[in-house]
């Protein structure tokens, strides 16, 4: 096949360090992936853009990165928001370029919103959208609206498609990770952990209370969020039994995952894909999340972490957290969330849309 992948100009693949955006992770292993099975992957994406595919399209963009970069969209007499979705509409045109000279089967799109209108005007070549954000109501009518026979969406969790059943899925298809950089550990120290974006919809001082209320200490790891919820919420409580380590770099991310005795994730929202809560159970440690979007599909309640409706059933799955197995989180993640299995599932999706797609 011949595959042309994206997912943003605004910044370089992989990501600068400090920048954490699990969809450009996802994109890269699967084009990777791909062209390791033998497939033609063109990858566009701004210059300095690094990785194993057999193509790098960047048109001479620049990414949106960078102190004078930053400092421009910083500027209040700029609509930021159009600065930005320009950058990522300059790379689908060039996309659709490739498609119109016949030099592309398949396009896999990530940057939905950015790109469904320019997939009315080519219908001869199915678009593929994974989709890696909650569905709200103008979003699932905005899809209705440019839907077409040629596009394509792709799912990262069943309960992310509850909110428009009727759109033209292809598949459901997890988020998968590469072992190799996420080490078992069997033997964790006296901690839980929370980690990801420090936001009030990831549920850090709902985190906080239940370690309180459990008596355990608890370690922080991300970049904080500006304004009043850190400086208000999260900072005074940060102690002796309440850590911040601020962000972690991807290759040093197993040791806290692994060290940890439970992640928490109290999300306050429908969490399309818990990325960390699969980054945590292949280092064996068990998840406890609210029942909030995937939570269920991703982790096997009772047998790999915990599923609780609030912060009292945390507390009570944090006092029972040593009944869970560590080696069963370790191998409910062999079994369903690996890099390889995503990208033959990946591989088998698009041979199947190409099969039924008129030519």
């Amino acid at each position: 096949m011949r595959i042309a992948t994206m997912v943003t100009g605004h910044y370089t693949c992989p990501p600068p360090k400090g920048v954490i955006y699990a969809p450009m992770l996802i994109a890269k292993a699967v084009a990777e992936g791909l062209t390791k099975k033998g497939h033609k992957v063109v990858f566009f994406g701004p210059k300095g853009s690094k990785l194993k595919v057999t193509k790098i399209i960047s048109g001479g963009l620049k990414p949106l990165r960078g102190k004078k970069e930053h400092q421009i969209l910083r500027d209040p007499k700029i609509d930021s928001a159009k600065v930005a979705n320009l950058w990522d509409q300059y790379l689908i045109s060039l996309i659709y370029q490739e498609a119109l000279k016949g030099r592309i089967d398949l396009i896999n799109i990530h940057p939905i919103d950015r790109a469904l209108p320019f997939g009315l005007a080519i219908k001869n070549i199915p678009i593929v959208y994974t989709l890696h954000d909650p569905i709200y109501p103008w979003r699932a009518e905005i899809f209705r609206m440019f839907q077409s026979k040629n596009q394509y969406f792709i799912s990262i969790s069943d309960a992310q498609r509850k909110p428009a059943p009727n759109l033209n899925w292809a598949a459901t298809i997890y988020n998968g990770l590469d072992l190799k950089h996420f080490l078992f550990n069997g033997c964790p120290k006296d901690y839980c952990l929370f980690l990801g974006r420090l936001l009030p919809v990831k549920g850090v001082w709902e985190a906080i209370l239940a370690t309180k209320k459990a008596k355990e200490k608890l370690i922080i790891a991300g970049i904080p969020a500006e304004g009043e919820y850190w400086t208000k919420k999260i900072k005074p409580y940060l102690g002796k039994d309440v850590k911040y380590v601020g962000f972690v770099p991807q290759e040093k991310i197993y040791k806290y995952y692994g060290e940890a005795k439970a992640l928490l994730c109290p999300i306050q929202w429908e969490e399309p894909f818990g990325l960390t809560f699969i980054e945590a159970m292949a280092c064996g440690t068990p998840v406890i999340a609210f029942d909030r979007g995937s939570s269920r599909e991703v982790i096997k309640n009772g047998k790999t972490g915990f599923v609780v409706k609030n912060i009292e059933e945390m507390v009570k799955a944090i006092k029972k957290i040593d009944k869970i197995k560590r080696e069963d989180c370790r191998a409910w993640v062999e079994k369903k969330f690996t890099i390889e299995k995503m990208v033959e599932n990946y591989e088998k999706t698009f041979y199947k849309i190409l099969a039924h797609q008129p030519r």
